[in-house]
Parts: C-alpha cells; sequence; structure tokens
C-alpha cells in the first residue's frame, strides 16, 4: 500500500476533487425527500398545482446539477485511478527489471504477469471506485439520519438503531473475505504458470501424448481456483440479503410507527415519505457500500501482493563503479576457487573453479548435462555471483565495476535464442542502436546469417514475430550471435548458441569468429567436441567441477571424460591415440 499510496499524492488533486463532487452530488440527493414532501403535503394537499410544477422543476434542476456533479467526479475518479495505475505498473516493472537472476527465479515469471496485470487492474478498479464512493455512501447514510432527526426524532432512532447493525454487516463480511480474495489470486498465480508451461511446450506434450495428464492437471488447478472463488462469492454474496432484511425491516417499523404519528397528528403524509426515502437512500447505497468493499478488499488483497514484490529487493549490489581498463590493455578473465550454489538448492552446482584466459584466447568449455557449464560463463557478466571465492575481469573482481559498465564490455549469447517482436533491425540494433549499415552487414556475415535474411523480403525490414516464431532454430541463433556481434565487445560468451546449426556452418562460424579486429576473449560452450577442437584452451567439466584442462590434443591423452565425449561423437579413432 506505501507505493499506491506515495503514487496517488501525484494526483492529490483529482483523489480531492473526485469525492468532493460526490459529497455535493449526495447533498443535492438529501434534499430530494424534503422537496417530495413539501409536494405531498402543500401542493398535493393543498391542491396548489403552481406549488406542484415549481417544485418539480426544482426537482428536476436537482437531478441535472446532480448530473454534473457524477461526470465531474468520474472524471476526477478515472484520472486518479488510471495515473496511479500507469505509474505503478512502470515502477513495477523498472522494480523487476531490477532483479538479479537468483530473484527472478525464486519469484517466477508467471507471478510477476499476474501482478502486473491482473493485480494492478484490480488496484486501478478500487482506486476508481474508492474516489466514487467511499465517502459518498457514508454521508447519504449519515446524512439520511441526520435529515430523518430534522423530521422527527423519535422516527429517526430506528435510522440510529439500523445503521450500526448494516455497518456489522458490512465490516464483518469484509473481514471474513479479503484471505480469501488474496488466495483465490495465488491460485490464479498457479493456472497461469501451468497455461504458460503447456503453451510454450506444447509440442513436447503432444510429442509424449500428456495431452489428458495436463488437462488433467488444469482441471484440478481450474477446480481449486473456483472453490475459493466461489467460497469468496458466496461469503460476499451474503451482503445484499442480509442488508435488504434488515433495512425491510426497519421500512416495516418506520411505515407502521409513521401511520400512526399520522393518524396522531404528530407526522404529516408527506414527512413518513420522506423518511421512507431516507430509509431507501440508505438502503440504496449501503448495496453499493457493500459492492464497494468487495471491490476494496480485492484491491487490497491485490496491492498486498505488489507491495510483496516491491519489498524484494535485488540479491546482487551494484558496484562502486572501478574505472574500466584502457584500450591498450590486455583482456583477462580468472576464476579463483569459484564455487556457486543456487539459492534454495541442496549442493552447489560448481566447487573450486580455478583458471585464467586472456584476450586473444579462445576457451571452450565442454561436459555432460548439468555439468554446470552455463554457470560458469553466467558468473563472468554477473547473472550470478560466486557464493565462494572470485571471479576477477582485469584483476579486479567483477563486484567492484557497475553492473552496466561490465556488461558493456561483454556480449553473451544465451542458451536459449530469443528474439522479439518487431524487425531483424530492431532485434539486432537492441546491443547497439547506433549500428550502422555496414556494421549491421558485417555482423550478420560473421554469424552465418547474411544468406538467409537476403532471402528474406524486405531484408533487414522483415517482419520477426514474437519469439522469433516465423525463423527456424537456426536462423534463430545466428540472428542471436549477430546482434551480440553488433556491441563493441572485449569478451565475447557463446553459451551452446550454435547447437541448431550443423557441423559445416558451425565451422564458418568458428572460422569468422577467429577474424574479430580487437582480438576478443571468446568463451564457447558446446556439446560438440569438433566445436572446440581449435580452442586454446578447454575446460571438461564434470558435477561442477573441472575434471580437466587443456588443449584438445592434450586432453585426448589425460581426459577420460573428454575421452569418452569424443568417441561418442566420432569414429573413435582418435580417442585411441
Amino acid at each position: 500500500m506505501k507505493q499506491i499510496l506515495n503514487i496517488l499524492k501525484k494526483y492529490k488533486g483529482e483523489s480531492i476533487l473526485a469525492p468532493l463532487f460526490k459529497m455535493l452530488e449526495a447533498t443535492f440527493e438529501l434534499f430530494v425527500p424534503l422537496v417530495i414532501s413539501a409536494i405531498i403535503d402543500h401542493g398535493i394537499g393543498g391542491n396548489d398545482r403552481g406549488l406542484i410544477f415549481r417544485y418539480s422543476g426544482i426537482l428536476l434542476l436537482l437531478a441535472l446539477i446532480g448530473l454534473v456533479c457524477s461526470i465531474t467526479a468520474q472524471y476526477f475518479a478515472a484520472r486518479a485511478a488510471i495515473g496511479t495505475a500507469t505509474t505503478l505498473r512502470e515502477k513495477l516493472f523498472a522494480h523487476i527489471q531490477s532483479f538479479s537472476y537468483t530473484e527472478m527465479d525464486t519469484q517466477g515469471t508467471s507471478t510477476l504477469i499476474t501482478r502486473m496485470t491482473s493485480d494492478i487492474n484490480q488496484v486501478q478498479n478500487g482506486i476508481n471506485m474508492t474516489l466514487r464512493l467511499f465517502l459518498r455512501s457514508p454521508f447519504i447514510v449519515f446524512g439520511a439520519m441526520i435529515m430523518a432527526f430534522t423530521i422527527d426524532a423519535k422516527e429517526a432512532m430506528i435510522f440510529v438503531i439500523t445503521i450500526p447493525v448494516l455497518s456489522v454487516i458490512v465490516f464483518g463480511i469484509m473481514q471474513i473475505t479479503r484471505p480469501l480474495y488474496k488466495q483465490a489470486q495465488g491460485g490464479l498465480d498457479s493456472l497461469l504458470a501451468t497455461a504458460r508451461e503447456n503453451l510454450t511446450g506444447v509440442r513436447v506434450i503432444r510429442a509424449f501424448c500428456k495431452e489428458e495428464e495436463e488437462l488433467e492437471k488444469f482441471r484440478g488447478q481450474n477446480e481449486r481456483l473456483t472453490f475459493t472463488q466461489k467460497k469468496a462469492g458466496s461469503i460476499s454474496g451474503l451482503t445484499n440479503p442480509f442488508t435488504y432484511v434488515v433495512v425491510n425491516l426497519a421500512i416495516v417499523a418506520l411505515l407502521w410507527t409513521g401511520a400512526i404519528s399520522v393518524s396522531h397528528g404528530s407526522l404529516t403524509q408527506g414527512q413518513v415519505v420522506a423518511l421512507y426515502n431516507y430509509m431507501s437512500q440508505i438502503l440504496v447505497e449501503l448495496i453499493k457500500l457493500a459492492n464497494l468493499i468487495v471491490t476494496i478488499t480485492k484491491a487490497l488483497a491485490c496491492a498486498g501482493r505488489i507491495q510483496d514484490v516491491f519489498q524484494v529487493s535485488s540479491s546482487m549490489e551494484d558496484g562502486t563503479g572501478v574505472p574500466l581498463p584502457s584500450d591498450g590493455d590486455r583482456t583477462c578473465v580468472e576464476f579463483r576457487d569459484v564455487s556457486l550454489t543456487y539459492k534454495g538448492a541442496g549442493a552447489p552446482s560448481l566447487e573450486h573453479i580455478s583458471f585464467k584466459a586472456y584476450g586473444g584466447q579462445t576457451i571452450g568449455i565442454i561436459g555432460g548435462t548439468g555439468s554446470g557449464k552455463s554457470s560458469v560463463v553466467n558468473l563472468i557478466p554477473r547473472l550470478y555471483d560466486a557464493t565462494q571465492g572470485q571471479v576477477l575481469y582485469n584483476g579486479k573482481p567483477v563486484e567492484t565495476y557497475t553492473t552496466e559498465s561490465l556488461r558493456q564490455e561483454i556480449a553473451m549469447v544465451p542458451q536459449r535464442a530469443q528474439l522479439f517482436k518487431g524487425t531483424i533491425r530492431s532485434n539486432l540494433l537492441m546491443a547497439n542502436p547506433e549500428a550502422d549499415e555496414t556494421k549491421l552487414m558485417e555482423g550478420l556475415e560473421r554469424a552465418q546469417a547474411l544468406e538467409f535474411v537476403k532471402n528474406k523480403e524486405g531484408m533487414l525490414e522483415a517482419v520477426v514475430e514474437q519469439g522469433g516464431k516465423n525463423l527456424s532454430g537456426g536462423q534463430k541463433q545466428r540472428l542471436t550471435i549477430a546482434r551480440a556481434l553488433m556491441q563493441d565487445f572485449k569478451v565475447l560468451i557463446l553459451d551452446d548458441s550454435a547447437s541448431a546449426l550443423d557441423y559445416a556452418t558451425d565451422a564458418k562460424l568458428r572460422h569468422a569468429l577467429k577474424n574479430i579486429p580487437g582480438e576478443p576473449l571468446v568463451f564457447i560452450v558446446s556439446q560438440r567436441s569438433s566445436s572446440l577442437r581449435h580452442a586454446d584452451l578447454i575446460l571438461v567439466m564434470e558435477d561442477g567441477r573441472v575434471e580437466s584442462m587443456g588443449t584438445h590434443e592434450e586432453l585426448l591423452q589425460k581426459s577420460k571424460v573428454y575421452q569418452e565425449i569424443v568417441a561418442s561423437q566420432n569414429s573413435g579413432e582418435e580417442a585411441a591415440v
């Protein structure tokens, strides 16, 4: 709530004017029963048609003024609610962008999406309704009671008894339903996560004929969410009947005692009608208030969930901004007894990794699935921080640099080729918005992507759909490599980013990378021994440790793991050397 209230302060004027105009509308509405009472007692009772027409004109005027006030209040409430939601969404998105990979892993994508969309929409709706009704409804309820006292104090005591009873009902139900609505939003997170997994992994599900199992899983989560929502809805649904019963009992008591007072001559018929209208106004406003309470309950539950995200801070503190080395210095990356344990993991993913690499070298990393290959290269640009030991860039721990300055020196192609909706040009320019046509073409040529880009209609202006789904796996990988090459880097990391390429294209790519000007330090993570054959240093990973390191020829002599990998991918002749 703290973040929302801070943002709402920017719309202080709208937040004051909206309820002010609503209360002004309510004030005019409270005069309506008195005008009707005068029409009945003096116009109809006195057979004064002129008075009836004059007072009817006053009723139309009150309605017109009330309409203008209502529209004005709605305008200001909408400005405040939409403006707050827009700013909140931007702040939340920016806050999420500050998360390290650790927070992204622990929070989960689906819950963050729900909180940025559904939860913020609920908060927006809650702010809008609160500004319009939260003061208006109580104002009319208590205003009607006060106006009833101006007519007859004895009859007004019915109002005094009725209003506290109704308040207990409304606020009691709110207290019960609030945790249920929060639970329902959590269930929506789980449902969204399952739906997202099924949509992104639909090919895998169909390949293994798991449609029925996934459908059953989705059905179970959907039924649990439905049960929670029904439970919350059924309790909230008690508000209207309870309030109707109490108010109607009050109306019966009012008409009964009012009829006796009329027969005794202490009240007029018009005054009884006015009291009835005030009780009806209370009924209408309490129904509105009951619905408002449901909306506010949902909004508060969602606001709490949004606040939970804001309270999560990145576990990775930015460096103090140590100056980067000059262009004349030779790039150096060093691991000193580095270990890494992911948050929530039972065992370390990396243990005691030590090596040193220099600009102009190509470092290969190979090993079985889950051996820690990607974990090693993720530590260099500080996507994760080492839990033990130090990762050094040009002699200084990576933690001492600002993440922005460090990552400007490092071009990384992640394991999963991710493209964004737009064009080929817009995707390439993400790494370097100032790249000219020549640089774009050079990058595409080095990444072995120029040929297929030329065959695309519009070439660089060819449309890329969301996630690059209109491109093949190999095309996506080559474009992500080309995008990384747009950057002016000193370290290039290819995290198994050529796995979809055939051997000939892979060989051409490696040859092109060897001729990059500036002698960058290149890290290549690969499952293929042929991709690393000409590397200056190869790290062989096994169970999070470096089993062995050396050149291709050296490893064939001393590393059993490397011999097995080569033998499984070749005829075995080389492994027998």
